[in-house]
């Protein structure tokens, strides 16, 4: 009996270190090389948490960072027990007068939402036609143009909505409304299998498209240079960004490896990942989320421990291997979640988080303007507006893989915990 717990404990050693085991080690210069970016910032922390790294080393290279997010500090003071700030970058006049006119905005739709819990709707119009004229984002307007006509019931909003070119939940909602199609979206097959001279699972070579994208060049040109299967994610992604997402672009790569699973599933990962990267391969976020289905760090190495795996992260910008990770995940979300808003919740904020939105008896409950206002007043800013965009994704999705799926009966079950989670009672 000693000598096999011993065995255990020892493959249990083993296991617990896998990532640490199986990391890969990065040189000064080699950091030093990469262009400055958010890919970068990514090696730089990398290389602080290196126990080979030097001191004097640390000390050069952070000032390479395009910014510092929690990590690089954390890493920057582990190895050389300093602090350390990067020079401001001053906004430009444009960017403070959107930001401005955004806030405005954010403001009065807010103050709108309150009138309209209050019974007031015909108070919240102006606040919510004040919202519409100072949003600059095509998604914010939509959503005020869906209030106002919850407000109003004045059909104008629902034509308005229509006349859209962004697909999102106000917009598919919309078309609910009066039993319409849904706006157009785009999903080409591309006969070419690989853009030459490009890794799709390197993040440097996704910075100097973005460094590209940013230094003037023809946004179309860019896109079809990259023009092929394996760098749809990319193509798509400046295809929209070139026609300023007048059209809506939903690739489906990778369906060899997702054949096993249910259309739900396959839609749910589709729809992740579009929001997550635009199935970039090698994206990586401020805060380090990596890969097509941006996992964050720690969730990559618990999931290895789980499947019993030496992995690298930067093995999770293979796309094929992102998929099987958040395949993983999603099993252990959906033994608790069965709706793919809350799904999505759980995926951006947590599962905890999740749990306690939506088991308060404020939230998802019977009631006037349900389940949007609930949908509408999530504190968490990033969960709420991914959970809004995730769920459409998923509609989309789901239909191109041949299940007939309308936005309404999805929302109209929120309010019944036997059909949305296994937390509400």
């Amino acid at each position: 009996m000693k000598v096999k717990f011993l065995i255990l404990t020892s493959l249990l050693v083993l296991t617990m270190g896998a990532t640490a085991l199986n990391a890969k080690k990065f040189t000064y210069e080699q950091i030093h090389k990469m262009p400055t970016s958010i890919e970068k910032d990514y090696y730089i922390w990398r290389f602080l948490s290196q126990n080979t790294t030097t001191a004097a080393e640390a000390q050069k290279i952070i000032y390479e960072a395009s910014m510092l997010n929690t990590k690089l500090r954390t890493a920057y003071n582990n190895r050389t027990g300093l602090t350390v700030e990067l020079p401001k970058i001053t906004a430009t006049g444009e960017t403070n007068k959107n930001w401005r006119r955004r806030s405005k905005a954010h403001k009065s739709f807010k103050h709108g939402l309150a009138l309209m819990q209050q019974k007031k709707p015909k108070q919240a119009v102006d606040y919510f036609e004040d919202a519409r004229e100072n949003y600059v984002q095509r998604y914010d307007i939509d959503k005020s143009l869906f209030w106002l006509y919850l407000s109003t019931k004045d059909d104008e909003y629902i034509k308005l909505l229509r006349d859209s070119c962004h697909v999102n939940i106000y917009t598919l909602m919309a078309a609910d409304t009066i039993n319409g199609k849904y706006p157009k979206t785009i999903t080409e097959s591309l006969w070419k299998n690989s853009t030459w001279g490009f890794n799709i699972e390197d993040p440097i070579d996704w910075a100097k498209v973005k460094q590209k994208m940013y230094s003037g060049v023809d946004l179309n040109d860019l896109a079809d240079d990259h023009k092929s299967q394996e760098t749809i994610g990319i193509y798509t992604y400046l295809k929209a960004k070139a026609c300023n997402y007048t059209e809506s672009y939903f690739p489906m790569p990778y369906r060899e490896t997702m054949k096993h699973m249910t259309p739900e599933r396959q839609a749910l990962i589709y729809a992740i990942a579009r929001q997550e990267s635009r199935f970039v391969p090698a994206s990586v976020s401020r805060s380090f989320a990596l890969g097509m289905m941006q996992f964050m760090p720690f969730l990559i190495e618990h999931v290895a421990k789980e499947k019993g795996e030496q992995i690298d992260l930067d093995d999770i910008f293979n796309p094929y291997k992102a998929i099987e990770y958040a395949d993983f995940h999603l099993d252990y979300l959906t033994s608790y979640l069965y709706h793919p808003l809350f799904i999505a919740y759980a995926y951006n904020a947590g599962i905890g988080f999740t749990r306690r939105h939506i088991t308060n008896k404020r939230n998802f409950r019977r009631g006037p303007y349900e389940p949007y206002m609930s949908m509408e007043k999530m504190e968490n800013h990033e969960a709420r507006e991914y959970g809004k965009k995730v769920l459409a994704n998923y509609v989309i999705y789901l239909n191109k893989l041949g299940v007939a799926t309308r936005i309404f009966p999805l929302l109209k079950v929120l309010a019944s915990p036997s059909e949305t989670d296994k937390f509400r009672k």
